[in-house]
């Protein structure tokens, strides 16, 4: 058996919903397929985006996330993504809450704190 870390998974989310943004914004009959050029373009704007939403959010908060312990960043990312099927369920229509492109953002976010943070308590 290979022992795996667990900052591979948090990659895994940072990845997967960077990926889900950026199909929300593509045309529903876009072709998969897209040139690499393309994907990564669209990859760095996404990630602009969220870096910046990451900043302000990091700014209103004041670094809260530091004192979160890494089982209260799963349990964000699992409700943001029970969150997200609801929006789904609903056909993406939504009452009081943000869109599906909100919920993934956060995710990210949050999978990035803490990958900052096993990389603090591992350095």
């Amino acid at each position: 058996m290979v022992a795996e870390d667990i900052s591979g998974e948090w990659v895994a989310i940072v990845n997967y919903g960077i990926m889900g943004i950026i199909q929300l914004g593509l045309p529903s009959t876009t072709v998969v397929d897209i040139d690499n050029t393309k994907a990564l373009a669209l990859y760095d704007s996404t990630v602009g985006v969220i870096r910046s939403l990451l900043s302000a959010k990091n700014h209103d908060y004041g670094e809260a996330w530091r004192d979160m312990r890494p089982s209260s960043y799963t349990d964000m990312v699992l409700t943001k993504i029970q969150r997200t099927k609801c929006i789904e369920n609903n056909n993406g229509k939504t009452v009081a809450s943000e869109g599906i492109d909100a919920n993934y953002m956060d995710m990210v976010n949050y999978a990035v704190f803490a990958l900052i943070k096993l990389t603090l308590e591992n350095s």
